[in-house]
């Protein structure tokens, strides 16, 4: 449904000489590059915080990965059509959550997405459109509602064989969420967990000052397009500037709706802010496929997360809860 792209950078301003040190440390985890950075009161507390972030994501990865044969998603996936399979509490709770995203956007986000055909392709070999039959055979496995979860035993089943789920669209949210809270619990009092663009931040860099989140500018990726202060809470950015094709004029990304097999359009990047990096994440992702106007409307039943679009032809949009003063568009 949607490839991630680092569209946030972090910028880490010069700090005074106090008590605190900052350490980073970048690594691949869950398909993707996580940049980590931690504020502790020295070299080795940091360091050793910033394994136990690396180990707390291996762990989530090894519970819900979709491309490892051994994990608990790769057991539900091999046991479409045949039988419900037993999962941990925190499996069985991100599908669930995972579902309800799927019902309010009435199947544009769908975790079932897994299972679709590639038929799209964004190498440059793509000559003509695929046919509307191929198209709507790519999606035949994809449908959330032939999910069923059962509370009371804990299990997942996918009632057609074939079929897959996959969280490539909350994964890396979920788990920079999770070590933001393992981090706090632990008396870490600032750092980011930055997981292919999905971030989850905390405190304040060793000068005092916020977090300061540099926004790409998708049709300059070495330009920002502004810069966002945090302190507390999360930032996900969505994006297909990247991977297109045009037919007839008309560009079509390598974002596909799930619900009908077709690549989204309008949108390139879709940059969403609040509490929750999982949230965030579902969002961006929600957001980039249903476009502009559902999307702001989708927003308004989250009022603690705020979003800024980009569109195909260059027009940035924001919802009318994004205050981030010192934001400055120069598309």
């Amino acid at each position: 449904m949607s490839s991630k792209f680092l569209f946030l950078l972090l910028i880490i301003c010069s700090f005074t000489g106090n008590s605190q040190v900052l350490r980073k440390r970048t690594t691949m985890l869950m398909g993707g590059r996580f940049d980590i950075t931690i504020v502790a009161k020295d070299s080795l507390s940091a360091e050793q915080s910033i394994d136990e972030v690396i180990a707390e994501i291996t762990r989530i990865e090894y519970l819900i990965s979709d491309w490892k044969p051994t994990t608990q998603i790769s057991e539900v996936n091999q046991n479409a059509g045949i039988r419900p399979v037993k999962v941990d509490k925190e499996v069985f709770e991100l599908t669930k959550r995972a579902l309800q995203f799927s019902e309010i956007t009435n199947g544009g986000f769908d975790i079932s997405f897994a299972a679709m055909d590639r038929i799209w392709k964004f190498d440059g070999s793509m000559t003509e459109m695929p046919s509307a039959e191929a198209i709507k055979k790519s999606v035949e496995k994809v449908g959330y509602k032939n999910i069923i979860l059962d509370s009371v035993n804990s299990t997942i089943f996918l009632k057609l064989k074939g079929m897959k789920i996959g969280f490539g669209a909350l994964g890396e949210g979920y788990a920079t969420n999770k070590c933001k809270e393992m981090m706090l619990a632990k008396g870490i009092k600032a750092g980011i967990v930055n997981g292919t663009g999905d971030m989850s931040t905390w405190g304040k860099q060793p000068n005092g000052k916020p977090w300061n989140i540099g926004v790409t500018n998708p049709f300059h990726p070495d330009d920002l397009l502004g810069v966002i202060p945090l302190t507390q809470g999360a930032i996900t950015t969505s994006g297909s500037y990247e991977k297109f094709v045009v037919f007839d004029g008309k560009r079509y990304s390598h974002i596909i709706n799930p619900a009908t097999g077709y690549p989204v359009t309008g949108l390139c990047s879709v940059t969403v802010l609040g509490p929750n990096a999982e949230t965030a994440n579902g969002l961006s992702t929600s957001l980039m496929v249903l476009g502009k106007k559902a999307g702001l409307e989708l927003l308004i039943q989250f009022p603690e997360y705020s979003c800024l679009m980009i569109t195909d032809d260059g027009k940035i949009v924001k919802s009318k809860n994004f205050r981030i003063k010192k934001f400055h568009p120069h598309l």
